[in-house]
């Protein structure tokens, strides 16, 4: 067989430890997962109620235009329904951008570290990689543009960017958006949207009405508690919209994921309590590094990236044979760090426990 020669040595995504797994090897009855920035409150009691209502409806095809779903979210936004695309995921959203767009003879501009699935996917379209290394934990904004030409066809902006939490502000993104050439898409990744507190993070649903060459990514995956469910969207113009549609699978989203994300929207008041539980927890990491001299970026995401000096694999071992499961800086950029999702202050007290421990001992040796 002739497997594009692109995927031989691309690697899949690796997901973390199963729970199950985690408990059998180490003996252990309680894990607490932190580790693929997930809801730890979990999801709008809208959800359970909706999923409830329509459990005798599943040997049925979902609606492929998702229109009850379109209709909420497009209130939600104040945007057309005919501006909205769904996927499983917004990973999906990003798949069917590289092949709506990406060839052997174009390009695409991203930031590294971020999100690898920009990287990954262009791989697989055989497209030229062009990465710009982060600046402080920020995207380099003027090296992006540098890194652009005529073969350019999407530049990639994920804000807050996943692992490091760091945002673009509305200035940069304003100007930067304004040197952006008109034939390349930016796509503005904001799946942790709902989490950020920063007064001059941008609006950026309203620039949609200036420029053409946008699209922004949002998910139900982190705040909204759906992550089982595997549904996210893409905003753009009605043109932009219905020029990806065709790359685009039919029956992309399933029914139960319509149904919970149309109930979840509706749930404000969740969000907002979540919001706020995020921010506290923030604090309390904050806190913990301060006192113990440790680096770490200020984070709008529900995640933190800690540098402990240490190989990010050593404390993660540390931490997953006392039950925590987190993501290890060597798999992300940072090979001296760990990433941690933001639980509940139980969770965290227990985590900053450990980790506590964890630099005493470094801190005698």
């Amino acid at each position: 067989m002739r497997i594009k020669e692109q995927l031989l040595e691309l690697k899949p995504y690796q997901p973390g430890k199963p729970i199950d797994e985690v408990k059998k090897e180490f003996g252990l009855e309680k894990i607490v997962k932190l580790a693929s920035n997930e809801n730890p409150y979990g999801y709008s009691h809208f959800v359970r109620e909706a999923i409830q209502k329509n459990l005798d409806s599943l040997a049925v095809y979902p609606d492929g235009y998702s229109a009850t779903l379109r209709e909420t979210v497009a209130e939600h936004l104040k945007v057309l329904p005919s501006q909205i695309i769904f996927g499983n995921g917004s990973d999906e959203i990003v798949q069917i951008i590289c092949r709506a767009l990406l060839t052997k003879e174009t390009n695409t501009v991203m930031a590294t570290p971020t999100f690898p699935q920009y990287r990954h996917n262009a791989v697989i379209e055989g497209a030229e990689i062009r990465e710009v290394e982060l600046i402080n934990g920020c995207h380099d904004l003027d090296n992006m543009i540098k890194a652009i030409d005529a073969n350019t066809t999407v530049v990639w902006v994920c804000s807050p960017n996943n692992p490091t939490g760091t945002y673009v502000n509305k200035d940069n993104l304003t100007s930067f958006i304004e040197k952006v050439p008109k034939h390349v898409l930016i796509v503005l990744d904001e799946a942790y949207y709902e989490y950020v507190t920063a007064s001059d993070y941008p609006n950026t649903v309203d620039l949609l009405e200036k420029y053409n060459n946008l699209i922004i990514l949002r998910t139900f995956s982190k705040a909204y508690g759906l992550a089982g469910l595997r549904i996210g969207y893409g905003i753009g113009t009605p043109q932009l919209i219905k020029q990806l549609e065709p790359a685009r699978e039919p029956f992309n989203t399933n029914k139960l994921a319509q149904i919970a994300a149309t109930a979840a929207v509706k749930d404000e008041e969740f969000i907002k309590e979540c919001k706020i539980k995020n921010k506290n927890g923030l604090e309390q990491f904050y806190k913990f590094c301060r006192e113990n001299g440790l680096f770490y970026y200020l984070s709008e995401g529900n995640f933190i990236l800690i540098d402990f000096k240490l190989q990010g694999n050593e404390v993660f071992q540390f931490l997953l044979e006392r039950g925590f499961i987190v993501r290890s800086g060597n798999a992300l950029g940072f090979p001296t760090s760990i990433r941690i999702t933001v639980g509940t202050q139980e969770q965290n007290e227990e985590l900053i426990a450990l980790l506590t421990e964890l630099v005493k001992n470094k801190t005698a040796v």
